[in-house]
């Protein structure tokens, strides 16, 4: 009877882990939002953090990630100081190692593009930030920007929450 007792008392306490470890499993929100830029010149620089807190706002996730992705070959996201001197610091450096008028390769598909394709690759891709309690977590000075190449043209980005 004692042994029965504990083996019962046992079986009893399991399941109550269990049932409390299932009564608090969260279930992983996956929220996807594309948006549209169309830039008014070729090369441009616009602050999108506000759009994107929209979006983690609109996916009720409170904590997890959110990636933001620029959907085409010759732009970019990325995070910094929203201040217009460093802006323009960013065009002449990348004017420096890349510049527009140069003959690229790429030019005999037809294409007047190269040097876009490559400040992409130096800007990089994407970014992807820690939400928590429903807000991004950027430092004090940082905002998310979308770095157009190419534009004059409808283009998307992505911005994907995913958490609990």
């Amino acid at each position: 009877m004692g042994i029965y007792k504990i083996k019962k008392d046992w079986i009893f306490f399991y399941c109550g882990v269990l049932l409390t470890f299932l009564s608090r499993r969260v279930k992983m929100v996956v929220y996807s939002k594309k948006i549209t830029i169309h830039t008014k010149k070729r090369i441009d620089f616009i602050r999108i953090t506000d759009l994107v807190r929209q979006a983690v706002k609109e996916s009720g996730v409170q904590d997890g990630i959110v990636l933001v992705n620029p959907m085409h070959i010759t732009s970019s996201v990325y995070i910094n100081d929203n201040e217009p001197g460093l802006i323009e610091d960013f065009k002449e450096f990348l004017e420096k190692v890349s510049p527009k008028d140069s003959n690229y390769h790429h030019h005999l598909t037809g294409e007047d593009n190269g040097f876009s394709h490559i400040w992409r690759i130096i800007m990089g891709r994407e970014v992807v930030v820690s939400v928590q309690n429903f807000e991004l977590e950027l430092g004090r000075w940082e905002e998310i920007f979308y770095a157009e190449f190419d534009g004059e043209r409808d283009k998307k980005i992505l911005i994907k929450v995913l958490g609990e």
